[in-house]
């Protein structure tokens, strides 16, 4: 029998939180600035894309603390039960001073209005304790997620990269305090299922994933939320009630990553940030793509579960997965059933999952010797945007030069992610020449009948995914394609 606890604890800054009356749609922002008064983090979007709310949380895995920069506007507080969130207003240097990237930031010009400032410095601060001296690359990758428009980005840049001159991060507060904050956290996290509020206003935080799973079978009406990235849209843009909540983003179980020779499975909770470095081992054509999810904070807080879970047409992890050949594992109690990721898309907001079932894991096979692979996006911006389309090309050719098989799949071009398979069956059999690849061309319009949107017409999207084949086919000849902007 699993023990029930009646409130949700945390570390604030220096302080021990308890909150035993909490709506499930409560952000972190609201929270810290109308119930705490800390004001630094800024409200600028409301849908996690300006970073001006960025604040750190940290959590032990594997016996140590791992620090994540995330967005507190779409954050819930429910989600913290054993964390610890670290706020702007916990900075402070030695005798006084200001921090070591406050003061880079002073120094360097890296604020005017001051409006995004806490975000970026907040930003700054956690790639800063992972890395104190990063690269150009390492620094704009961790701003991707922060926008400012008054001093060009080029003097932040510039404070990122001296900040270092002005302390190591061995003696930030944060490293000092780090064992004690350890055992806080490992306290706070004892093993209990947290219930608290009624109706809608009910949060479950399971003990386990087991736990998880029957609680879920016994209020398949709950919503799951991991990394809220969608979820905490619909509460700040339409306005939604979410409740019941059951937040799933603390399993570790759900955070596994599990290699052998010939496939990778990724548990549903494991984050874009976290799968990056199996991503660039295991399937390095897919890290340009993952390096254009969003921003650091939000690849911080999204799961690949829940990109592929709600069904999205314009999720980017569906495409690449499903010309790789993905499986599911999707679990209902302790029944587990396995499916073609393909076929758990069934039609615009409906998938193949029972009531009180759910998704547990996505097993990518590996790339067979020999094979080529490339997966293309197509935004308005080149960094943190959604797709207008995206779309993965997977092909063998043989010694004969011609093509023994072929998995095209994209999203953004139908209701759900899905296969071109007219296209393909025009390539298979054939040549790999570009005759073959314009002759292949008009059988999209048979895969596909895209809508025109605000992120791209219909027709639009037809001729790219023409184009990115013919680019795909060109750099599969050793061709380097100059694409200027990959902007709808």
């Amino acid at each position: 029998m699993v023990e029930v606890a009646n409130a949700i604890r945390f570390l604030l800054n220096g302080e021990e939180i308890t909150l035993t009356d909490v709506a499930p749609d409560l952000t972190l922002l609201d929270w810290l600035r109308l119930d705490r008064r800390l004001r630094g983090s800024k409200e600028g979007c409301a849908e996690g894309d300006c970073g001006a709310c960025t604040v750190l949380v940290g959590r032990v895995m594997s016996d140590e603390i791992i620090y994540d920069a995330v967005t507190a506007c779409i954050r819930f507080v429910g989600s913290l039960h054993g964390t610890h969130v670290v706020t702007i207003e916990h900075l402070r240097g030695e005798n006084g001073n200001l921090h070591p990237v406050q003061q880079a930031m002073v120094d360097h010009h890296g604020s005017q209005c001051g409006f995004c400032t806490p975000g970026f410095v907040m930003s700054l601060y956690g790639l800063w304790m992972r890395d104190p001296q990063p690269s150009r690359r390492a620094i704009e990758k961790a701003l991707q997620g922060n926008l400012c428009r008054c001093t060009g980005y080029a003097p932040i840049i510039r404070a990122g990269q001296a900040i270092s001159t002005y302390g190591q991060p061995q003696g930030d507060p944060l490293w000092a305090e780090r064992i004690a904050v350890r055992e806080t956290l490992l306290r706070l996290n004892d093993g209990k299922r947290v219930e608290i509020g009624e109706g809608e206003r009910k949060i479950f935080i399971p003990a386990s994933l087991d736990d998880f799973a029957a609680l879920y079978e016994q209020y398949p009406e709950a919503r799951i939320v991991a990394g809220s990235t969608d979820v905490g849209l619909w509460v700040t843009k339409f306005m939604r009630r979410i409740g019941p909540v059951i937040f799933i983003g603390h399993l570790q179980e759900l955070r596994r990553i599990a290699e052998n020779a010939s496939e990778v499975r990724f548990y549903a909770g494991v984050s874009y940030s976290e799968a990056l470095p199996i991503i660039e081992n295991s399937f390095p054509e897919l890290a340009p793509l993952w390096n254009r999810f969003a921003g650091e904070q939000i690849r911080n807080m999204g799961t690949l579960g829940g990109n592929i879970a709600n069904g999205s047409p314009i999720g980017d992890t569906p495409p690449p997965f499903i010309a790789l050949g993905a499986k599911l594992s999707l679990r209902r109690g302790e029944h587990r059933r396995e499916i073609k990721l393909e076929d758990y898309f069934l039609a615009y907001g409906k998938q193949d999952r029972q009531p009180g079932e759910f998704v547990e894991s996505v097993t990518v096979p590996l790339l067979p010797q020999g094979e080529l692979f490339a997966t293309y996006k197509i935004s308005k911006r080149r960094e943190e945007d959604i797709s207008a389309l995206c779309g993965a090309f997977r092909l063998f050719v043989n010694d004969a030069g011609t093509v023994g098989m072929a998995r095209i799949a994209f999203g953004g071009m139908a209701a759900t992610p899905k296969r071109a398979k007219a296209v393909e069956a025009a390539l298979v059999g054939k040549p790999w020449t570009m005759d073959t690849v314009e002759a292949a061309l008009p059988a999209f319009a048979e895969d596909y009948q895209p809508i025109t949107d605000m992120r791209a017409s219909a027709d639009y999207r037809l001729l790219a995914a023409q184009n990115l084949l013919k680019r795909f086919f060109l750099e599969s000849q050793g061709e380097q394609v100059q694409v200027k902007r990959e902007v709808a």
